[in-house]
This record gives C-alpha cells, structure tokens and sequence, in this order.
C-alpha cells in the first residue's frame, strides 16, 4: 500500500512539476520568463510579456498536466490501492500535483501560482465543480480586469461549489484537499492581495506606462 502511495505522489509530481511556461518560452522566444514581468512562469506572465499565443499554451498545457495527474492517480489507486475510495487516490494525486507546479525542483522549487493546474486537477475530480468555479474567474475577470482577483474568487468559490454539485461519496480527505488546494492558490496570491489592497495591481490589458 505504502508503495502505491509513492508512486502516485512521485507520478503527480512530477507531471505537476513540468515547468510548461518556463520551457515554451525558452524554446520559442530564448528568453527567461523569470527575468521578465512578474518574474512567474505562469500563463498570465507569459502572456503579459508579449506571447498571446504562448500564454494559452502555457496555460491548456499546465491544465492538462493536472487532469492527466489526477487521471493517472486515479487509475494507479483503483489497481494497486483495493478498498480505498477512488476519490481519494484522485485527491492526492490533485494535492500534489499542484504542489509541484508550484515547487518544481527543475527550477528551485520556484514555480507558478497553480491556477491552471489546479482547474486541470479537479476538471477530473469534481468536473462540475471546476466548471462552475472557471466561471467565476471570467465574470470576475470580465468585470474588473484583476487576474489575481479573479483566481482568488473562482479558487475560494470551489469548496462551496464542490460542497453540492460532487455527488455520491465524498471523503474527508478528498474534501480537505479541496479546501487545502483552494488556499494554497489563495496564499501564492500574497503579493497580489497586499497590491490589491494598495489599490497599486496591474489590471489585465492595461498598458504599460513608459
């Protein structure tokens, strides 16, 4: 059981560790997206550095990286973990595949936000749910052109959406990492909250002073 335990955590993070944003614009642009912007390897980053085509890469293939993660936890724990329920074998695989997104050793465990991830974990987990939260993302988005708020409110709003649209079992442990990968997208936002509240956060779209 023990061994089945590792070998979803280290498969979660690994994939989650893939540092997509950092590789595609260091293949097509020879840059480092962490000398540029906010210095984040994340999908707004590289946008906001001038590669739209890059940034929604960066941001499909760090969301499919989560869905792929929690697919293969699930799978590894429906054959090798019998009697625990599926949903937390999908659980842990989300938790840390996140957790490598964020702390990926390639690049000193400095690594994005894990919004995108964390969509891409639960659009397997609780599809449902992740929908509903994305779609707070962009009214919020739509409406104020703050990213950092509006992944703040569509990663607080997921435990509640989870709360009633995941139906059939749900373990404790699959609804703490719910909660637990809400916040730690949350706190990651630190710098953008301390802005926000200083009224001093780059809204999406906005030019640049020169």
């Amino acid at each position: 059981m023990l061994g089945a335990i590792l070998l979803i955590v280290a498969a979660s993070y690994l994939l989650g560790s893939i540092p997509t944003g950092y590789l595609l614009v260091r293949i097509f642009r020879h840059e480092d997206i962490r000398s540029v912007g906010s210095g984040n390897i994340g999908a707004t980053n590289v946008l906001r550095s001038g590669g739209k085509g890059l940034g929604a890469a960066t941001f499909l293939l760090d969301m499919l990286k989560g869905c792929t993660a929690v697919w293969l936890g699930g799978f590894l724990g429906s054959h090798l973990l019998a009697g625990t329920p599926l949903r937390n074998a999908q659980a842990l695989a989300a938790l840390v595949a996140v957790l490598g997104h964020m702390f990926p050793v390639w690049l000193k465990f400095r690594g994005g936000k894990g919004v995108a991830t964390g969509f891409g974990v639960f659009l397997v987990a609780a599809p449902l749910a992740a929908l509903a939260a994305i779609s707070v993302f962009f009214v919020v988005l739509a409406l104020s052109r703050y990213v950092s708020l509006a992944s703040i409110l569509g990663a607080g709003s997921f435990p509640p959406f989870a709360w009633f649209l995941v139906k059939g079992e749900r373990p404790a442990f699959y609804i703490a990492v719910q909660c637990a990968v809400a916040l730690l997208i949350i706190v990651k936002h630190h710098q953008n909250i301390r802005r926000l509240l200083a009224g001093t956060e780059s809204r999406f779209g906005a030019r640049k002073k020169p």
